[in-house]
């Protein structure tokens, strides 16, 4: 598949590396063992978007705790995931050849995330990914993140490029459908879902597992 933009912006797990089963895990270990919310694996893996602190209020309600246990809990939860993923810490196949070739055809590039820095940190530095990705926009850059379009907004911002000249690469529909209301372009990797949990939107150009079979005009 042919694909070319004024911009690509790449959210981050389950798109430039796999790893939403290690978050999950991560999540699960947290939720049921430190927490006692005793949910259910499948209850856990349908709140893997947006950021760490709206995930938590989604499962036990506003104010049940204060912002630094939250921001405690967050971290903890990042330090459990990076030591069960790090043996594993690789790109999506296809990937480096991928931004090469975008790097080398001047396309602008950005990583807009609902990860903490702590966490976009632990990839950019440990897979050398800095030259790639001049802006990035992580959980702390905004109020309110995905599905809302400030993300990928706040992206083409810094880029100087209209939204519509941007290309969004994500892995969940709560982030195809932030591209989405922010008037972009989407290309799904079906790392995390099945194609059939994108059937509602009508920006999506195209589908893969990985970056292989990818090209640039």
């Amino acid at each position: 598949m042919n694909i070319k933009a004024a911009a690509f912006l790449f959210d981050l797990n389950g798109t430039v590396i796999d790893d939403m089963y290690y978050h999950a895990e991560a999540w699960y270990d947290i939720l049921n063992n430190d927490l006692k919310a005793g949910l259910t694996w499948d209850e856990v893996k349908v709140q893997m978007y947006g950021k760490n602190d709206e995930l938590l209020v989604r499962i036990f309600g506003h104010n049940h705790f204060t912002q630094q246990r939250i921001n405690e809990l967050s971290i903890e939860k990042e330090k459990r995931y990076q030591k069960a993923y790090m043996p594993k810490l690789a790109l999506i196949e296809g990937l480096k050849e991928f931004l090469e070739k975008a790097k080398a055809a001047g396309i602008k590039m950005a990583i807009g995330s609902a990860a903490i820095p702590f966490n976009i940190d632990f990839v950019l530095d440990n897979l050398q990914l800095r030259e790639y990705f001049p802006v990035v926009v992580s959980a702390d850059d905004v109020t309110t993140s995905k599905p809302h379009p400030d993300t990928f907004l706040q992206c083409a911002t810094a880029l100087g490029v209209a939204p519509a000249d941007c290309i969004v690469f994500e892995d969940a529909p709560k982030g195809v459908e932030s591209a989405l209301n922010a008037g972009m372009r989407s290309f799904v990797l079906t790392t995390s879902h099945p194609i059939k949990d994108f059937e509602q939107y009508s920006n999506i150009i195209g589908f893969g597992a990985d970056y292989i079979g990818l090209f640039i005009n």
